[in-house]
């Protein structure tokens, strides 16, 4: 599968931020091939492990945008479409379907030699949901682009961090006793993610005259009822009890994955409609052009198995959460004083801290997830339910790593956007709001040499719900940020006498 010319292919990785993206871009370099990095914002890229390794460009380039992916396809030999409009709103579909017309049309102007793009398995003869409709829509769209095309076809991704596989581990972890829909009866083939990169990779190197889709699946063909009694067994739970009921339909399905599991409702209802059909392998030509390793493809339990050490190892390259959804607030920072975006409210504290500045940065940067926000607990579930219920990510999606943070990692319902080591962090809001908020936390020294913790809270309204949406939560901010920015400085003094990790333990009248 390694490319053999003297001058290595060119490879564009379009959604590099993504699940799949982030995880492709190493094994393409091993394979020897170079690598050109898109990323509408590449300043997000800047703490990824392979970002600064030989064989690697990192450039700015929007899918949805033909001059810019004029620019990012010059030169390609290979482009990979990995991107999906998944949990953007009702009109993914057809935002999905332009995008890939403007992405196959660059490719034929460009020259590419192939693409290649990871769809959704779909069985045929059958009136598929939206999701799975506009996936095999792209996929059509692609091989019809006049670029030689491969598409290959998956069902549940089965790897540490994705999307798939942590609704299934949480539905399986949380709930012992479960009332289930007729879903869970659904036969599907699920797919280790190490075989879905060794598929993308080989597909680099097929052919000119190869232009089809491929479905592609591991050794195992399930029902999902199964799949959790599997899940169970390999992580060493008891069986689970699970009573099927006609009467959950996928709507609330989605609904009731998004109250137990970190996946948003928004993303948890295309992947329950997905689960309604048999989602099988009708065919393995990929073998033709990919073997099969000699060991074999990897099947479900060793697939658990390989996700649950990632995990245990804090060793998860990449999130479902990772991918930044198409309409992200994108603005740079307001710059103070004046701002000619418009409106502009703050929330601007400092204490002094009896603690090192390395002390109260080890707090900084271990907020959020299981650490909590340091303030008034019930306050912030609450916050974070009410996000949820709108379609917000809320507080489940956690963070990649309980005591590091990279720019670009999903903090609850924060973003990193900017990481200074021992300095500051901040964090950009993507929860459900009428405008774009941000959250500074500052380690910072005064002129007489103690350590002094700063944080800001920003907001840019949008219209009059935003000014009134700012009026009233301002006389709440005295009890969450007041109460943080107490509670971090206490952590951190006693994180310096203890030399202990800081984790914050609020007390009743905290919580």
């Amino acid at each position: 599968m390694a490319a053999t010319s003297p001058s290595p292919k060119l490879v564009l990785v379009s959604g590099v931020t993504g699940y799949i993206g982030g995880r492709l871009v190493p094994e393409l370099l091993k394979a020897g091939y170079a690598v050109r990095a898109m990323a509408r914002r590449p300043e997000r890229l800047r703490d990824q492990p392979w970002r600064e390794a030989e064989g690697v460009e990192v450039v700015k380039g929007d899918a949805s945008d033909a001059d810019s992916l004029a620019s990012a396809m010059e030169g390609v030999d290979v482009a990979y479409y990995l991107i999906h409009s998944l949990g953007t709103g009702p009109d993914f579909a057809a935002r999905d379907r332009r995008t890939a017309r403007t992405f196959a049309e660059a490719a034929r102007r460009a020259g590419v030699g192939r693409i290649v793009y990871l769809g959704g398995l779909y069985p045929g003869g059958e009136q598929l949901s939206e999701h799975l409709a506009s996936r095999k829509e792209v996929g059509d769209i692609l091989l019809s682009s006049g670029v030689p095309a491969t598409v290959l076809q998956a069902a549940v991704i089965l790897g540490s961090g994705s999307a798939s596989f942590e609704m299934l581990r949480y539905l399986t972890e949380r709930l012992p006793v479960m009332v289930t829909p007729k879903w869970l009866g659904s036969r599907i083939q699920p797919i280790a993610v190490r075989d879905v990169l060794r598929y993308l990779v080989g597909s680099a190197s097929m052919p000119a005259d190869v232009n089809r889709a491929f479905d592609i699946g591991g050794p195992d063909v399930l029902t999902y009822r199964e799949m959790m009694q599997r899940y169970a067994a390999v992580a060493g739970l008891k069986p689970r009890r699970i009573i099927p009921t006609p009467l959950l339909s996928p709507s609330l399905s989605s609904h009731w994955v998004g109250l137990v599991t970190p996946v948003p409702n928004s993303i948890a209802r295309p992947l329950v409609d997905s689960l309604v059909h048999d989602v099988v392998c009708e065919e393995h030509d990929i073998a033709q052009y990919v073997p099969d390793p000699p060991e074999g493809l990897v099947g479900f339990d060793r697939a658990v198995e390989l996700a649950l050490a990632k995990v245990r190892d804090l060793d998860v390259a990449t999130r479902w959460s990772s991918a930044v959804p198409l309409g992200a607030p994108s603005d740079p920072l307001p710059s103070d004083p004046d701002w000619a975006g418009g409106s502009l409210y703050t929330d601007d504290r400092s204490s002094v801290v009896r603690a090192s500045r390395e002390a109260l940065w080890s707090v900084i940067e271990g907020i959020g997830g299981d650490n909590g926000w340091y303030s008034w607990r019930l306050g912030w579930v609450a916050r974070g339910l009410m996000d949820r219920l709108f379609g917000g990510p809320g507080l489940r999606r956690g963070r990649r790593h309980p005591q590091d943070l990279a720019v670009g990692d999903a903090l609850d319902w924060w973003r990193v956007e900017e990481i200074e080591d021992f300095l500051l962090l901040r964090l950009r809001a993507e929860m459900r709001l009428p405008g774009l908020a941000w959250l500074e936390l500052i380690a910072e020294e005064d002129e007489q040499g103690r350590t002094v913790f700063r944080q800001r809270a920003l907001f840019h309204p949008r219209g009059l719900a935003g000014h009134a949406y700012w009026a009233a939560v301002y006389p709440f901010h005295g009890i969450v940020f007041g109460g943080m920015q107490k509670n971090i400085a206490k952590a951190a003094e006693e994180a310096e006498r203890s030399g202990a990790p800081a984790r914050w333990r609020p007390s009743r009248k905290a919580s």
